[in-house]
């Protein structure tokens, strides 16, 4: 069970990753208004293989459930991996699986009266994730745990709780960092930084601006940013889509792939880039893991 301090709020997302066993007859996300036993439910998310492949959605309150709602397309499947982000409206949860809208669900209880997010049945949990409201990371267990190799289950990065990692001796050439998050809508704006050391200084600035519908990408050294750069190809950093983002340090240059695909190629402007020891990530982005 995940706590939720203060309850939920409109512009706040639930990030859930995790895989499905093949063994699956069903299981259940429970948005619940108290830990006791009996706490009314503001949502009961529950897919069900055994009846049909469909999802029920439901509430529970004054000790009884009420009126469910069906979809009866089944996004999940047994054997695999699914990503999944319940995001908080003012009307409703809008839930989507795998990138691909699901279903919306009107509030019946108030959100703000949610305290716990509660995952059960036959399911491989990886991480459960709150995003936004200035609620850090709660996260389940480690993605290392998962056979994801050296990857952190990452928090959910704050305005004032960036995600910081260090990189043990610095960068090599062929060294590849992986980040794998999620776009909330309403999202303005997000950075992730190559650092060295304690200086100020940043070798590589990725920078998705989702107002301008741009990805700068700069160097700020001595003190002084360079020259942006900004044409794409494509712009896979969209509101409410997941980006599977891999950035590669080669000697001459990063290499960039977005989704398996060449995003862009940025020329070392820090040519000792063995200093580069310090990943930083912040803004208004759900990662899910970082893997490096």
């Amino acid at each position: 069970a995940t706590p939720i301090p203060g309850g939920l709020r409109p512009g706040m997302a639930i990030y859930v990753q995790g895989t499905v066993p093949h063994h699956t007859k069903r299981f259940r996300v429970n948005f619940s208004c108290g830990s006791e036993k009996g706490a009314d439910i503001a949502l009961h998310f529950n897919p069900r293989f055994d009846s049909g492949d469909k999802i029920v959605f439901n509430s529970f309150q004054h000790g009884k459930w009420a009126r469910e709602e069906y979809k009866h397309e089944m996004p999940f499947r047994r054997g695999q991996h699914f990503e999944m982000v319940f995001s908080i409206t003012p009307e409703s949860y809008q839930i989507m699986v795998n990138g691909a809208p699901c279903y919306e669900f009107r509030h019946r209880i108030p959100p703000e009266r949610v305290q716990v997010v509660d995952v059960d049945g036959d399911l491989e949990l990886q991480s459960l994730n709150v995003m936004g409201g200035g609620v850090s990371d709660w996260g389940v267990g480690g993605a290392g745990d998962v056979g994801l190799g050296r990857s952190r289950t990452a928090p959910a990065p704050q305005p004032h709780f960036p995600y910081v990692a260090n990189f043990p001796g610095g960068l090599t050439s062929k060294k590849t960092v992986v980040v794998k998050g999620f776009v909330p809508q309403g999202a303005k704006s997000f950075s992730i930084n190559f650092k060295m050391g304690y200086s100020r200084d940043i070798a590589l600035h990725i920078n998705p601006r989702l107002n301008e519908r741009v990805v700068v990408r700069n160097s700020l050294l001595n003190g002084q940013w360079g020259a942006e750069e900004r044409a794409l190809p494509h712009n896979p950093f969209q509101p409410g889509q997941y980006f599977d983002l891999s950035i590669r340090c080669g000697n001459g240059r990063f290499k960039v792939f977005a989704n398996g695909q060449p995003l862009f190629d940025y020329n070392h402007r820090f040519r000792e880039f063995q200093q580069i020891d310090t990943l930083e990530i912040n803004g208004d982005v759900v990662l899910s893991y970082v893997q490096f």
